[in-house]
């Protein structure tokens, strides 16, 4: 299967993944939060947490007791139930030949690139690994990724999961 945006009835059978833009456009806005509260009620069983993930919201905190809240009301529900899905050592070989492809192919100049984009190609191959659907808005950066290896993405939120 080619890399592309997922189509809703991919999503409706596969894992999900929630990209750290989700966790942080929910916290932001309470229409933001609804959305994100809505698409994860009906998406929860099949729903997993990266650790890249994680490790981007704990770092987004800014004080103790902002971290001791996302650990309790954000992450730890992931960890009760097994749902995280950690870089295997194959994502970190992608890292390293997606960046080289994308210096050789487009010209890009790896260390101007973002430490999100980075990121994310260690969350998306960490998708294709497990057989999820990431979800995220940033559509333009996975697509660029996708050029180098495949996997399937969708911007947040697809109705029919």
């Amino acid at each position: 299967m080619s890399s592309s945006h997922a189509s809703i009835s991919l999503v409706d059978r596969r894992k999900v993944v929630l990209d750290t833009n989700c966790f942080v456009d929910a916290s932001r806005t309470d229409a933001g939060a609804a959305a994100f509260e809505e698409f994860c009620a009906r998406a929860a069983p099949r729903l997993y947490l990266s650790t890249v993930v994680a490790a981007e919201l704990r770092a987004g905190t800014e004080d103790a007791g902002s971290r001791r809240n996302l650990e309790r009301r954000v992450l730890s529900p992931y960890v009760r139930r097994r749902r995280l899905v950690n870089p295997s050592p194959a994502a970190w070989e992608a890292l390293g030949t997606t960046l080289a492809r994308l210096v050789e192919d487009q010209g890009v100049v790896s260390r101007e690139l973002p430490k999100s984009f980075i990121f994310d190609i260690l969350i998306s191959y960490s998708c294709r690994e497990i057989g999820a659907v990431l979800v995220s808005r940033n559509v333009k950066d996975l697509a660029r990724i996708a050029k180098v290896f495949t996997f399937d993405f969708v911007a947040p939120y697809p109705s029919d999961v």
